[in-house]
């Protein structure tokens, strides 16, 4: 190991030399597919603790030369081996960390795998800097990014965070459609704006009162919300545009102009007669939620 080290050392030196003399930071690479034959030997393969312990060697060289504008990441493609790295690392070093599942794949899968990740440490406050390590265009890799931080509230919103509700039986609209369509409309506009598409209007202004702005369909229209406020009632056609022009406002205006522009007394009142007749229609219950807990249960009390 003591050759491995000083071979290595020797290389580094010229380049933290250089980079010192530069004022340019350097990211210290570990990664759990590439560790020194040594460290497989010691711990028995890749570990948490083989990983560390080779990135704090690879610190010690930079710190022989007095270099210490970097960031260190311990990488792998194995999420829980990649978050028990970084949390032993972060209780051994005050260094910037570098947060990042290797070799992730192509989405969806390597966007869930390197999501879990980055967001359990970042959650945990582990972690300066992030990277997406997609097989994808780099685009999608910092769009991913970004749209996790501004999710975990780390960064502030620049463009629409649409939500939407995941359909039920009382649903009047496809929603999946809808909100597809909605998110191809608003497109890269910078709209800093909670957005949230919902099936019906018995129980979306409700579930969604916390965002910026609203639809939910009812009776084949789509009624619209400000922070939980009904404002008007659109036709089913227009609800994608409806919700493009509000948002617009809100953005230049505030939510506060965007209701007092509106008819709210009128909005209010067709929205009543619209929850009126769905829950007529298909009751308090359009998802048959008693049968399924009941099912649910007889079957655990069967199998025990």
């Amino acid at each position: 190991m003591k050759q491995v080290i000083g071979s290595a050392f020797s290389a580094l030196v010229p380049v933290a030399a250089e980079a010192k003399d530069r004022g340019l930071p350097i990211r210290i690479g570990v990664n759990g597919g590439s560790l020194d034959p040594a460290l497989y030997d010691k711990y028995g393969g890749v570990s948490p603790e083989a990983m560390v312990e080779s990135a704090l060697h690879e610190i010690s060289f930079f710190e022989e030369v007095d270099f210490h504008d970097y960031k260190i990441s311990v990488k792998a493609s194995n999420v829980p081996l990649m978050v028990e790295a970084y949390r032993q690392l972060s209780e051994v070093t005050d260094a910037p960390l570098h947060l990042g599942v290797t070799e992730a794949g192509p989405p969806p899968a390597g966007l869930l795998k390197a999501t879990a990740g980055i967001a359990t440490l970042l959650l945990e406050g582990i972690g300066d800097t992030i990277r997406y390590s997609l097989t994808a265009d780099p685009v999608e890799e910092a769009r991913a990014g970004r749209q996790l931080l501004e999710a975990l509230g780390l960064r502030e919103r620049k463009n629409v965070d649409l939500i939407a509700c995941p359909s039920c039986g009382r649903a009047e609209v496809d929603v999946i459609d809808v909100a597809n369509r909605a998110m191809q409309a608003f497109g890269d506009r910078k709209l800093p704006l909670q957005v949230a598409v919902m099936g019906c209007v018995v129980n979306g202004p409700g579930e969604a009162r916390e965002a910026d702005l609203g639809i939910a369909a009812g009776n084949k229209r789509g009624h619209l919300f400000v922070k939980g406020r009904n404002v008007a009632v659109v036709k089913e056609e227009d609800m994608v545009e409806a919700l493009v022009e509000w948002a617009e406002f809100i953005n230049e205006h505030g939510t506060e102009a965007a209701i007092a522009r509106a008819d709210v007394a009128k909005a209010e009142r067709e929205a009543r007669l619209d929850r009126g007749t769905l829950l007529e229609e298909k009751g308090d219950d359009a998802n048959h939620a008693q049968e399924k807990i009941v099912e649910i249960r007889k079957r655990v009390s069967s199998d025990s």
